[in-house]
């Protein structure tokens, strides 16, 4: 039998100021990578975040970026080594720690934003910041792009793992994710979205605008959470998937 989970980004409002529909959300995914509050989010999105997610039974993970709220992560920082995965260790100590007062315990991290697309460039970068997360508690599950530097860090580290496909975003030859600047990047149609999902879990390869075909390890699917067809690209997804007799469910992880 086929199985998947399905992840989406959240807890990403701050303030009054409020990103996606978070609760929405937690109806159709399995798993939420929740913002620590250097990219997005604050304690107290954090802490709501996290009951919502335990009320629809929805595993819980740490989402760590680079220290920019106005840039929502996503632009590209320079930052040294060990300031780096001291504040990898900060966000990934803040979630656990708000999961733990809740009753609640997080299962999983993933990087955020343009932290996570550097990685999966560049495996040396990929570990530090994996090592700094592990270093807080070494029973992570480390959500990975698959077929990236950052999947080959995880197996060198020996940890346990999950390798993730974005519902919502094009693909490069290889296994990277099209700019968002670029025509055609994110993808908006949720029936288009929940095809493509079910053509790539059944190949068990990624499938590039180009049509390459990119054999991997599927764990995951992403549906991002701060778009406007975010809830209705989830529910497509899951729906679409669910149809082909693939098992949706919360993420486990793989070693090796």
């Amino acid at each position: 039998m086929t199985r998947v989970d399905i992840n989406a980004d959240m807890g990403e409002s701050f303030g009054p100021w409020n990103m996606g529909d978070d609760a929405s959300l937690l109806k159709t995914v399995t798993s939420a990578n929740i913002a620590c509050g250097s990219h997005a989010g604050d304690p107290d999105v954090m802490a709501a975040t996290m009951k919502l997610a335990m009320q629809n039974g929805v595993g819980i993970g740490a989402h760590p970026g680079f220290a920019d709220l106005q840039g929502f992560g996503r632009r590209r920082m320079t930052v040294p080594r060990a300031s780096l995965q001291n504040s990898v260790r900060f966000q990934v100590a803040a979630a656990i720690g708000m999961a733990k007062s809740l009753g609640g315990h997080v299962r999983h991290v993933k990087l955020h934003g343009a932290l996570g697309n550097m990685t999966s460039e560049d495996e040396s970068l990929a570990r530090d910041c994996y090592e700094a997360a592990l270093s807080v508690d070494p029973d992570l599950i480390v959500m990975v792009l698959c077929a990236t530097a950052q999947e080959a860090a995880v197996r060198d580290l020996g940890c346990a793992w999950a390798g993730e496909i974005f519902a919502d975003r094009a693909y490069n030859d290889d296994a990277t994710l099209v700019d968002r600047s670029k025509p055609g990047a994110v993808i908006h149609d949720a029936a288009e979205a929940g095809r493509r999902m079910v053509e790539m879990v059944q190949a068990g390869a990624i499938i590039t605008a180009s049509g390459k075909r990119i054999e991997t390890s599927i764990d995951t699917i992403c549906c991002h959470g701060d778009t406007p067809e975010a809830v209705e690209i989830a529910a497509s997804v899951r729906r679409t998937l669910e149809a082909e007799d693939i098992t949706v469910q919360t993420l486990e992880g793989r070693w090796g």
